[in-house]
Parts: structure tokens; C-alpha cells; sequence
């Protein structure tokens, strides 16, 4: 029986994203990431395509209006802010009840993003931001070369 040992820089694209993509925020947690209300932040799903990032943020009962998506030095943060009111009246008593939450969150983006042309949308309690790759970036098909 004949031990394999993984080498760690056979996938480098792979370590580099997550490199990229996760070590920051890992590190300043506190700084980049929280919820005013101790809740639990929502999750997030990245994905790489051969064109781009694909952010989503679970997010339910949100309005679009409620997000606030800011890039500083290749610096991708998620705001939010929902406050609501509710006031009940009735002859006897006045019962009203307010609701805050806040959270953020922090990405740093791999040198291979198109920090010009993001975007995002909300649909159905997910937030959604692409983040294309530069054209250098992109994977290209083989090409032959001529001997001279």
C-alpha cells in the first residue's frame, strides 16, 4: 500500500478564489461583518462561472429598497437597514410595537473582477449580484501556433 499525499497546488484557481473571496472576511469579522440585533447574518452562496461571480444572499421579507451595496478598493459590502412600525388602538389601550435589524457584510473581490459592471437585483427573498469577470480573466479556447 503506497501513501498519496494531495498537493495543495494542483488546484490553484480553486484555493485562490476562496483566498480571495473568504480570508478577509474571516479575519475582520467584527469590523466588516455583523447584525445589529444578534441575529444570525443571512447566508450567502458564491459561485464562479466561466464569465463571473454569482453572489446570493438569502434575504426574505426584505423590499430592494431596504439594501444598500457599496465597492471600495475592491471591497464589495451588503448593508441593509428594515425598520418597522406597528400601533394597534383599541378603547381600553394603545399596544405598538417596533421592529429594527440591520446586518453587513464584507467580500473582497478577486483581482479578476469587472468592478465596473456589477450589478444586482432582488427577487423572491434573494439578493442577486454579478460580478463579471475582466476579459483577460476569461478562459480562452486553445490556439495553435505556427512553426516560421
Amino acid at each position: 500500500m503506497t501513501l498519496v499525499r494531495l498537493n495543495q497546488d494542483m488546484f490553484p484557481s480553486f484555493n485562490g478564489l476562496f483566498d480571495n473571496f473568504f480570508s478577509t472576511e474571516l479575519n475582520d469579522w467584527r469590523r466588516n461583518n455583523f447584525s445589529q440585533d444578534n441575529s444570525t447574518l443571512p447566508q450567502v452562496n458564491i459561485k464562479e462561472t466561466k464569465d463571473s461571480f454569482e453572489v446570493e444572499m438569502a434575504a426574505p421579507g426584505m423590499d430592494k429598497d431596504n439594501f444598500d451595496i457599496q465597492l471600495d478598493h475592491q471591497l464589495l459590502t451588503i448593508i441593509s437597514q428594515k425598520e418597522s412600525r406597528e400601533q394597534v388602538e383599541n378603547e381600553n389601550y394603545t399596544k405598538r410595537e417596533f421592529n429594527y435589524s440591520s446586518f453587513q457584510r464584507s467580500f473582497h473581490l478577486p483581482d479578476s473582477a469587472n468592478a465596473d459592471e456589477i450589478s444586482a437585483s432582488y427577487r423572491e427573498g434573494i439578493l442577486c449580484i454579478s460580478i463579471p469577470k475582466k476579459e483577460e480573466a476569461k478562459p480562452r479556447a486553445a490556439k495553435s501556433i505556427a512553426i516560421a
